[in-house]
């Protein structure tokens, strides 16, 4: 028996299902409208729909209407079942005989309470199942392929509501772990400011006492190799406390005018003598047709130091370092690159270069990077990083050029 064709019944339905799908953030609402809608239109004693759970790989029991409403209850269905019980050469599978169909507990209590054929058809997204519409049908009949394709097109509607609300799970999970890592690193960089405050002043004793000390002791005294190394460490110590309060400082950069290439050779000037007592040869490539933009120089001057330090680290001796800067005008960018032919990066270690305390330099305090990334971030910039093992690294600064607007070109040139 084929029955005749709600047109109007399955557009509306249809029109229903789609508008929920893309104003609603609730996939509860969209797979109890489907099956409702399902159950009504193919004149169904009820309808039950399964959704793929991630974590388990099985299919468990999300909504149902009618008839159904009793297995609300039922247990997972795992995916080599359920792939086994569909019919992956139609989209819909008809089971005409209840006796025969797969996953029915009980044929007896579904026949007594009117069912006599079942219609299965999965909820595809990409090749990928995210669950199943099981209908549960008063008569045996034959569909028409309108009625098939309706609850194809329902099908596809609740996939796109499961592929949705996963999306803004993702987001969602990385949000709260981003607001985590925040507070952590709030509460840290806190810490560390009370710390190196409180450690910052004994050490400035222990340097003045021992460098008194050392500046006494005689050429031939067994002393003075130890008041050396006691000198030595403390002002390292001192240089890592300076890295800690650098980082819990959150300074919004006094930015006024400047030209890149002129602030770069500046930090190339501090560190000329670093480069020549390595042997390493600094080559310039430095683009002509640079615009002054806005920045705070000497923070831009410490991230331009911290990575030609890098460089240089990473190269050790005999080595070269390139830099160049040009202007993308079509993304309103001036570029920046500093590439070294040194030791390089391995894959694993490149994702983490930015993060505090993280350093591929046994001596590092892994706050450098983290301290100029967040410098390039406060100027609304980019910073990226490429590497190959033996074969170098190239760090790339991008910040935006910050154009004067039409309206203030024209009010200068009226002044």
């Amino acid at each position: 028996m084929t029955h005749t064709i709600d047109y109007k019944g399955f557009y509306l339905a249809f029109r229903d299902i789609s508008r929920l799908v893309h104003s609603s953030t609730s996939v509860q609402e969209v797979i109890d409208l489907a099956v409702q809608k399902t159950t009504e239109l193919l004149n169904a004693r009820g309808a039950l729909l399964r959704i793929h759970n991630r974590e388990t790989d099985h299919f468990e029991v999300a909504a149902a209407c009618g008839f159904a409403e009793q297995y609300l209850g039922k247990g997972p269905v795992s995916r080599e079942q359920l792939q086994l019980d569909l019919n992956h050469r139609d989209d819909v599978c008809i089971f005409k005989d209840i006796w025969q169909a797969p996953r029915v507990d009980s044929p007896q209590r579904a026949w007594d309470a009117g069912v006599r054929m079942i219609l299965d058809y999965p909820l595809h997204h990409d090749d990928a199942i995210l669950g199943v519409i099981r209908v549960y049908l008063a008569e045996a009949q034959e569909f028409s392929q309108a009625q098939l394709d309706f609850t194809i097109s329902i099908g596809e509607q609740c996939a796109c509501a499961l592929n949705k609300a996963r999306l803004i799970e993702n987001q969602q999970s990385q949000y709260n772990h981003l607001v985590l890592q925040t507070e952590k690193l709030s509460a840290l960089g806190r810490m560390a400011a009370g710390i190196a405050h409180e450690i910052n002043n004994p050490l400035g004793g222990i340097l003045l006492y021992s460098s008194n000390m050392f500046k006494k002791a005689g050429d031939d005294d067994p002393c003075k190799k130890g008041l050396e190394i006691i000198m030595r460490e403390t002002t390292r110590c001192k240089g890592i406390i300076q890295e800690l309060l650098e980082f819990s400082r959150h300074k919004t950069p006094n930015k006024i005018r400047l030209n890149l290439n002129d602030t770069l050779l500046k930090a190339l000037s501090i560190l000329e003598n670093e480069f020549m007592l390595r042997h390493i040869k600094v080559t310039q490539t430095l683009a002509e047709d640079l615009e002054d933009i806005l920045m705070d120089g000497n923070q831009m001057e410490q991230v331009f130091i911290n990575l030609l330090l890098n460089a240089a680290q990473a190269i050790d001796k005999q080595g070269q370092i390139h830099i160049e800067t040009r202007m993308d005008a079509d993304r309103g960018l001036e570029i920046v690159e500093i590439a070294d032919d040194g030791c390089g990066i391995a894959p694993e270690e490149a994702g983490k270069l930015f993060e505090p305390f993280y350093s591929t330099k046994s001596t590092g305090t892994g706050l450098g990077l983290a301290v100029s990334y967040g410098i390039v971030r406060n100027h609304e910039g980019q910073i990226r990083v490429a590497s190959q093992l033996n074969k170098g690294t190239c760090m790339t600064i991008e910040l935006p050029l910050d154009r004067p607007a039409a309206s203030e070109l024209r009010n200068q040139g009226n002044a």
